[in-house]
Parts: C-alpha cells; structure tokens; sequence
C-alpha cells in the first residue's frame, strides 16, 4: 500500500503533468503547480526543488506506463517469435499513447528530447534487458540463431528508439501511428527483413 508521501509525490507529478499537458511547460510556473494540487508551495518544494525536477518525475511516470505494458508482454506464456512481435506493437503503440495523451507536452517533447533522454537512460536499460530475455527465450526453444543476444537485443532498441520520432510524427511515408495496418508493415520489416522467402 502506498504510503501518504508517496501518494502526494504522486498526486503533485499527475497535477504538473496535467498542466504541462495544457498550457505547456514553460507556461506552467512552480505556484501554478502547488495551487492546482491544494497542497501549497511548502509542500511541493519538500518533494520537487525545481520545475525541471518534477518534470522529470512526470516523463518517468510516463515512462513507466511504458515500460509496465512491456514487462506484461514479457511475462505472458507465448512462444518468443510471438512474444517478440507483440512487444514491437505494444512499444509502438504505448509509445505513441504516452506522448498523445499530453497535450503541449509532446512539442515540449519534440523540442526537448535531449532532456527526455537524459531522463530515459535507466529505462533503457530495462527495455533491454526485456528484450534480451525475449531472445534468449527464443534462442533455447531453438526458434531464434543469434549468437550474442545482449548485442542484438541493444541493436534491437536502438532501432525501436530510432522510429519513435517519425512514427509518432507521422512523417514516414505511407506510415501512420493511426493505422494497424501500417503498424504491422514496419514490424514486419524489423521482424522478418526484405529477403525474399
């Protein structure tokens, strides 16, 4: 059970998101954030010294929206080929979920995702380590040949990573984040390459 702290942590980093969501970051003052929470400035200073420091407490909650829909992924009892695909998708998709659903924050997020990936470096990690653990599943049921899946599973999320920005944007051609159908094609670009069969 959370404790009383950490559901005011909570509730100050849902209420800066919200705002930021509304009328952007660099609109959104510290008071902004205290009076909307009722909590006052005494109280969110306790928890957050800075607006950079409670915003990037809100991208990790957002993040871990992410990376909690893949670690389900991982845990379901489906062959690694299949594990592997629906983890594209629901990368993919979540992805693009956590950056649409906020508003003003995603051209905050576009502009600023230097910042963004500072935030990210520990979530990275973890996504790779999911991955790999799909591969190595893979590996021992014989489904997958790679010889180093720690390199391959880093080589993997770098190419997930590489599509974020396009995909969300929409700007890759004949590529939209709004068709399945198109989610499909670039997994199965990433799945099964361009040799012919």
């Amino acid at each position: 059970m959370a404790t009383a702290m950490a559901k005011t942590r909570d509730k100050l980093i849902e209420v800066a998101r919200l705002l930021f969501a509304r009328t952007g970051v660099e609109n959104t003052t510290m008071n902004d954030i205290a009076v909307a929470s009722k909590k006052g400035r005494r109280t969110l200073y306790t928890y957050f010294k800075s607006k950079t420091e409670i915003y990037n407490a809100v991208i990790e909650s957002e993040l871990n929206i992410l990376y909690n829909s893949l670690q389900t992924v991982v845990n379901k009892d489906l062959p690694a080929d299949k594990k592997l695909l629906e983890f594209i998708r629901i990368r993919l998709e979540s992805i693009k979920d956590v950056v649409f659903r906020n508003g003003t924050l995603k051209a905050y997020f576009f502009r600023d995702i230097w910042r963004v990936e500072n935030v990210r470096k520990g979530f990275d990690m973890r996504e790779i380590s999911y991955i790999q653990a799909i591969l190595d599943e893979g590996v021992k049921s014989e489904l997958f040949e790679i010889q180093d899946t720690s390199s391959m599973a880093t080589i993997l999320h770098h190419a997930f990573k590489g599509l974020e920005v396009p995909y969300i944007r929409g700007i890759m051609s004949g590529f939209t984040p709004s068709s399945r159908g198109n989610t499909d094609s670039i997994i199965n670009l990433l799945f099964n390459g361009i040799r012919k069969k």
